[in-house]
């Protein structure tokens, strides 16, 4: 098996586009009122979905992890995209050099940037 995407479902899928746009540049593909873009090698995807209303009520329980080698750095860049900031970038004492930030989008939905933890991070 192999995990590629994750779709966002909205009310407004047009907001969500016109938002991941600015942060991400233009969408690999529209189709179908269906937005998407490659972040590596996995997908963000928006579009309708009759069973979703306004924003997430619980944004915490699902969060999209995007692994930057530079957290700092991109986090910079996606805020001055207008990018909803959650939590600035931070590490943990007992792992120095990890980072992670935390945003959201109009639809306040959660996302991270992550520095990259692999296999060797979870030994």
């Amino acid at each position: 098996m192999n995990f590629n995407s994750v779709l966002i479902g909205s009310e407004d899928p047009q907001r969500l586009a016109d938002y991941y746009t600015r942060l991400f540049g233009e969408p690999m593909w529209r189709d179908g009122g269906y937005t998407g873009w490659l972040i590596g090698s996995g997908a963000i995807t928006v579009g309708p979905h009759s069973e979703v209303k306004g924003s997430n009520a619980s944004p915490g329980r699902i969060i999209l992890n995007i692994e930057s080698e530079d957290v700092q750095g991109d986090f910079e860049r996606l805020k001055a995209a207008g990018a909803t900031v959650v939590r600035e970038p931070y590490t943990f004492e007992d792992t120095p050099g990890a980072w992670i930030a935390t945003l959201a989008d109009p639809d306040d939905n959660y996302f991270q940037l992550m520095s990259p933890m692999g296999p060797e991070a979870a030994a």
